[in-house]
Parts: C-alpha cells; sequence; structure tokens
C-alpha cells in the first residue's frame, strides 16, 4: 500500500534549480537543492511551510510523493 507524502519545492529565479525544503526549525527554513535530502512531510504540514515561504515572497508549490507504507 502507498501513501502521497509531500515536499515543498521552491522554484528560484536565475539560472539556479529548483530548492526544497530539508528542515522546518522553530525560526528559519532550511532549504536544499538535492531532492533526496527534502523533508517529506504530511500535507498540513507542508501547506504552513508553504504559508512560510509565500511571506518570504518566494514561489513554494507542493510536489507529491508515493512512499510505500
Amino acid at each position: 500500500m502507498k501513501t502521497t507524502k509531500f515536499v515543498v519545492k521552491v522554484n528560484r529565479s536565475g539560472t539556479r534549480g529548483p530548492a526544497y525544503v530539508q528542515r522546518v526549525d522553530p525560526s528559519p527554513i532550511h532549504m536544499t537543492t538535492n531532492r533526496k535530502l527534502a523533508l517529506v512531510m504530511g500535507k498540513f504540514m507542508a501547506e504552513d511551510a508553504v504559508q512560510i515561504l509565500q511571506t518570504l515572497r518566494r514561489n513554494p508549490e507542493l510536489a507529491p510523493v508515493e512512499v510505500g507504507a
């Protein structure tokens, strides 16, 4: 049985590739360009991370990931 989890992908301007949320701490959100290091989280936590990043004027989006249960 597979479950859908989410990663938060942030498209950055310029020639850089996208960044992903690696860790959510009480104050800053740590980003990584390595998708394998991205934090796989539930929908509510991912939506909270998206809200925080939108206030920083980034362009975040939820990317679904199939995870084996």
